[in-house]
């Protein structure tokens, strides 16, 4: 076997998430790999880069997955040229471990058809991530439920997700719906003897641009950062999950370009936090659930009053201070829109949108956003140290409002939803610990575990 290509200096990979959690989830990859990472929640300007010199990872975070394919064909160029000016060997679009997407919601296949081309070669497409519970097989996804495997399209959430419901687990067959460029396999089975390259090379030579790899284990997660990492020297652009990070990093410290990981740091319990939530995944309803029968003063805000702007004004005004109440109270506000996909609150606000002839996008938007000002306004008046954000679309919207341009993770509390440290120009939020939560992220206590510090 041919030695390991070193590692260069400078940045290793360049990402760009297609949501706030999401691409924390990436960083999380890196860094607790012992790889400094940062992630920007807006493209940085250079001074802003220059701060985080040496830094192995660079992250751009995006709300692009609740995005049209017009919002992808604007913004995706310029974040992307910015990306490959970094010279990494690998530029990552990072998209959701459940591939959820649709050709006009995230489209997965339009964000490769505006990026790709600003590239040669290939493109890895590395979706599962074991530590996630997530798995691919023969091109198919599966992902644990309840500590229970279903294939994707069989999945008690991601089959009855509200936005993108996934109907096919078949990941080049769901893409192919949304790009026309040929799609390749490498399964788990040549990548168990050793035939990776061999079947790779097939599907080059059979007129693959992308080439899903299948990850089942720790085994073919070392063998797909093989094949991503070794396959040449140039700048590779490839898409998926923080899986490509997992299966780099798993590549570089079996063949001994890093070490082993760092011990996880826990930082401790904080007196009060504050929590706010757009997610209606069972997932979130449960650690709701959970939350609230421990003390957490749940709080619901009205979401359908976002039609309506001065509706909208009032119900952010009643929300804060209700939180502000809990607060002074010696409880941690938690305010959320809804409790899971069964809360009537869901089908309310859907029919709101539809009697104000309104746009799903905009009305999603405006609810994160507004969470945002709730959240934000709470930490001022309470001088909070550490927030949580639940939901992958809510995130993007709400982190917004707080005045951090940057994160990096200080510490874990559920796989893909690391505690974070912000950075900011205002020293009153520089320091800030905040976690993003996906809706499918965490354990049923994830709440007390990012108020406590430690792994849920």
């Amino acid at each position: 076997m041919s030695r390991p290509r070193p590692l260069p200096d400078g940045p290793l990979v360049a990402f760009c998430g297609d949501d706030f959690t999401g691409s924390s989830a990436a960083m999380e990859a890196l860094a607790f790999g012992g790889l400094d990472t940062v992630l920007f929640l807006t493209p940085p300007m250079p001074e802003r880069l220059a701060a985080f010199a040496g830094y192995r990872g660079i992250g751009i975070a995006s709300v692009a997955r609740s995005c049209g394919p017009e919002w992808m064909d604007r913004h995706l160029p310029p974040v992307f040229g910015l990306l490959r000016s970094l010279a990494a060997p690998v530029v990552h679009y990072k998209v959701c471990s459940t591939f959820d997407s649709t050709p006009g919601v995230g489209s997965i296949g339009r964000a490769i058809d505006v990026v790709a081309e600003m590239f040669e070669g290939w493109v890895p497409l590395v979706v599962a991530d074991p530590a996630m519970g997530r798995f691919q097989c023969f091109g198919n996804l599966f992902a644990l439920a309840h500590g229970k495997g279903y294939r994707l399209d069989r999945h008690p959430v991601m089959s009855r997700h509200p936005v993108t419901p996934m109907d096919e687990a078949d990941l080049g067959r769901h893409l192919a719906r949304q790009t026309d460029k040929p799609i390749g396999l490498v399964d788990f089975v040549a990548m168990k003897r050793r035939k990776g390259d061999a079947q790779l090379a097939q599907a080059l030579a059979e007129g693959a641009r992308i080439v899903s790899l299948d990850v089942l284990d720790e085994e073919t997660l070392v063998e797909a950062g093989r094949l991503v990492w070794e396959r040449d020297g140039a700048q590779v652009f490839a898409v998926g999950s923080q899986g490509l990070e997992a299966a780099l990093v798993a590549y570089w410290r079996a063949a001994g370009l890093i070490p082993a990981n760092p011990a996880p740091r826990h930082p401790g319990r904080v007196e009060r936090t504050a929590c706010v939530s757009g997610s209606v995944s069972p997932v979130t309803a449960r650690q709701i659930a959970d939350a609230l029968r421990h003390g957490f003063a749940g709080i619901r805000i009205r979401a359908e009053q976002a039609v309506d702007e001065r509706a909208w004004e009032a119900e952010i005004g009643r929300t804060t201070q209700e939180a502000l109440g809990a607060l002074s109270m010696g409880q941690d506000p938690l305010v959320y829109s809804a409790a899971g996909p069964d809360d009537p609150a869901v089908a309310v606000l859907r029919q709101a949108v539809a009697n104000a002839g309104a746009s799903t996008e905009a009305i999603n938007d405006r609810i994160g956003s507004g969470l945002g000002r709730v959240l934000d306004a709470v930490i001022r008046a309470g001088g909070l140290a550490r927030v949580v954000i639940s939901g992958g679309d809510t995130s993007g919207h709400a982190a917004a409002r707080l005045g951090i341009d940057a994160l990096t993770a200080i510490a874990p509390v559920a796989p893909g939803s690391p505690l974070c440290r912000a950075h900011a120009v205002d020293p009153a939020r520089d320091g800030l610990q905040i976690a993003l939560k996906g809706g499918q992220v965490g354990g049923d206590d994830f709440f007390r575990a990012a108020r406590d510090g430690s792994p849920g």
